[in-house]
């Protein structure tokens, strides 16, 4: 299963809960960049200004990466892809790992208006410690600018900026929204209305599974 959609739709959130009910691997390709970059690898290394400037990684870069994890064990049963692909060349490099095959591939194009995209991105705060994420207005942590796990003071990441995060939507809507044409024609696609409580986007997705809300 795949999700598509722009820069703080909820896609993270939701792709990790529907792993989690189904039991497979959540594959975010965010996740996996911010760890090559601590560990200083060469991708991380190509990566890490790419991502503060807010412009996406090339294609090539991730397409090996997200192939080395797809090969996993673990994934043999399915997965879910989040933040991958993020351009049809990247839906290509996927398809090929699939031997071509993508009809049998559940799409979900979470949809959410611009205004609520740069409200929601701007506002997220992240501990650098233990990954957690809040936002100063929809999930404050309960002291003001720390941690609520661990302490740990809060950090807005670049990516997040109001500067940064109007030069993603421009770059998703140039580059990834061409996505939605590429699977709407090949595989079984699914717009979800994401300006809705979590809760409720849930129960969607779960339905489109073949699971009663």
């Amino acid at each position: 299963m795949i999700f598509v959609g722009s820069p703080g739709a909820g896609k993270g959130t939701q792709a990790a809960k529907l792993a989690e009910y189904l039991g497979v691997p959540r594959i975010s390709s965010g996740d996996m960049l911010r760890e090559t970059i601590a560990s200083g690898t060469p991708l991380g290394k190509q990566a890490e200004p790419l991502m503060g400037r807010g412009n996406l990684v090339p294609d090539n870069l991730l397409i090996a990466l997200v192939r080395e994890r797809t090969a996993q064990e673990d994934c043999a049963q399915g997965f879910v892809l989040d933040g991958f692909p993020r351009t049809v060349r990247q839906a290509e490099g996927l398809a090929e790992m699939s031997d071509g095959e993508v009809s049998d591939w559940t799409v979900f194009s979470v949809q959410v208006p611009r205004e609520e995209l740069l409200r929601r991105l701007s506002g997220r705060r992240w501990c650098p410690r233990c990954q957690a994420t809040y936002h100063v207005s929809s999930n404050p942590p309960k002291q003001d600018g720390v941690c609520d796990v661990d302490e740990t003071t809060l950090v807005q990441r670049n990516d997040d900026k109001e500067e940064v995060v109007a030069r993603r939507l421009e770059e998703y809507e140039q580059r990834t929204a061409p996505l939605i044409g590429y699977y709407r024609e090949r595989a079984d696609m699914v717009e979800i209305d994401g300006n809705r409580p979590m809760e409720m986007v849930f129960a969607d997705l779960k339905k489109h599974v073949g699971v009663a809300a």
